[in-house]
């Protein structure tokens, strides 16, 4: 399965990997976008269907983040939308249903607007690599 973020997911991302609380981050993401097998069922839907599932997925526990993704399955391509965490300086609740729609709006235009970053993983290290698609 290919991964690819929003230019805005790697914006947040990068903002909160530089603070102390939120150090375990990346390895969360890589430990569960990295996985063998992504287990799907884990998370929540928002909405698509059984090929096309918008899925807010929990990571790192109670305190931990929320991740945001929407998966193709025909295309075999998981798109990496919103983040963030619960607890910490940057801690939010969770975002309302006009902003989860709006989300997958803004997916949708970058998909056919080609304004992903593929998200890869270093092959030896627990970090995360975004390159421009196109």
């Amino acid at each position: 399965m290919r991964i690819f973020c929003t230019v805005e997911f790697e914006k947040i991302f990068k903002k909160l990997s530089k603070k102390n609380a939120y150090k375990d981050l990346e390895k969360e993401i890589v430990d569960y976008f990295f996985a063998e097998k992504i287990d799907f069922s884990g998370g929540k839907r928002l909405g698509g269907h059984a090929k096309n599932p918008y899925i807010k997925k929990r990571l790192g526990g109670s305190g931990g983040y929320r991740t945001y993704f929407y998966v193709i399955v025909k295309d075999d391509n998981l798109h990496l939308m919103f983040l963030h965490p619960k607890t910490g300086p940057d801690g939010s609740p969770n975002i309302t249903d006009d902003a989860k729609t709006q989300l997958l709006k803004d997916l949708i235009s970058d998909i056919k607007l080609g304004r992903l970053l593929l998200v890869t993983r270093h092959e030896t290290k627990k970090q995360l690599i975004f390159k421009v698609v196109g």
